[in-house]
């Protein structure tokens, strides 16, 4: 095999449709970076690297909303106090920060991804039937095979989580005007309905819920819900890691050293015979 086969195998190897770049060029989803450079915004540029082209401005809104209600949510979420703690122990912004995205997995971090799933089989069942039969098919058909929690509704701090509504009436102001279809928050409300039926009471839609309708409305996969999640909360991830670079804590543990912990293993006891 001569030196340009060899070359050209590798250029296979690595063959991208994202970004060109070479000597003196560079250029995304073929627009060149001078182009770009002070005239989109990041939320396009987002956009433009995962789905090959440019919002329109309806849905560049719509995907900048969630990016700025996923931003934080102080150190009760893990991945936050997780950042502090990183830096109390000496790792550098970019050590803090990759061990708290780390832990934005199914528990902490993937609800949105699982809720754009859901709301999927909710529309699939629908053919038919009423939206809210199909809801209660899909609910009963999650919890059976995968968990008992609904992913996107209900939360362990908030009663109403005050972002879902924002976000709900800008993805109403979007259908309203024909740039998403609307489909995806039908399907989100229908199974919030059908909880409240079988529960006697509400169980809202949360933060994961609404972005999950945003980002399904917007024709994104369900996985890259967790990832532009990921993107969203490395922000606030980010500060707090800073804030923590201000301060004397050193080895910072999940509860201040005056607090202890239950023990709950075998009372004291003796090898017997040792003194």
């Amino acid at each position: 095999m001569s030196e340009e086969e060899l070359r050209q195998q590798a250029a296979r190897w690595w063959r991208t449709s994202i970004c060109d770049i070479a000597p003196g060029r560079i250029a995304y989803r073929g627009y060149p970076i001078e182009d770009l450079i002070g005239r989109i915004a990041f939320p396009a540029m987002i956009w433009l690297m995962l789905r090959g082209d440019l919002p329109t401005p309806a849905q560049e809104r719509l995907l900048q909303a969630a990016l700025v209600a996923s931003v934080d949510h102080g150190p009760h979420a893990p991945s936050i106090a997780i950042a502090q703690m990183a830096v109390s122990c000496g790792l550098p912004l970019n050590g803090a920060m990759a061990s708290a995205i780390n832990t934005l997995d199914d528990v902490h971090g993937g609800a949105g991804e699982q809720a754009i799933e859901l709301y999927e089989d909710v529309l699939r069942r629908r053919e038919g039937r009423e939206i809210e039969q199909a809801a209660g098919a899909a609910i009963d058909h999650f919890t059976a095979t995968r968990s008992k929690y609904l992913p996107g509704f209900g939360h362990r701090f908030h009663p109403v989580d005050p972002r879902a509504a924002p976000l709900l009436a800008l993805v109403d102001a979007a259908a309203d005007e024909g740039s998403v279809g609307g489909d995806y928050a039908k399907a989100a409300r229908a199974i919030e309905r059908v909880m409240q039926q079988r529960k006697s009471k509400l169980i809202p839609m949360n933060i994961d819920g609404a972005t999950a309708v945003i980002y399904g409305e917007l024709g994104f996969a369900s996985p890259l819900a967790r990832g532009v999640f990921c993107l969203s909360r490395a922000v606030g991830i980010l500060a707090h890691a800073w804030e923590q670079t201000g301060r004397k804590d050193r080895n910072k543990g999940p509860m201040p050293k005056q607090f202890g912990y239950n023990y709950e293993g075998q009372p004291r006891r003796s090898l017997g015979g040792a003194s």
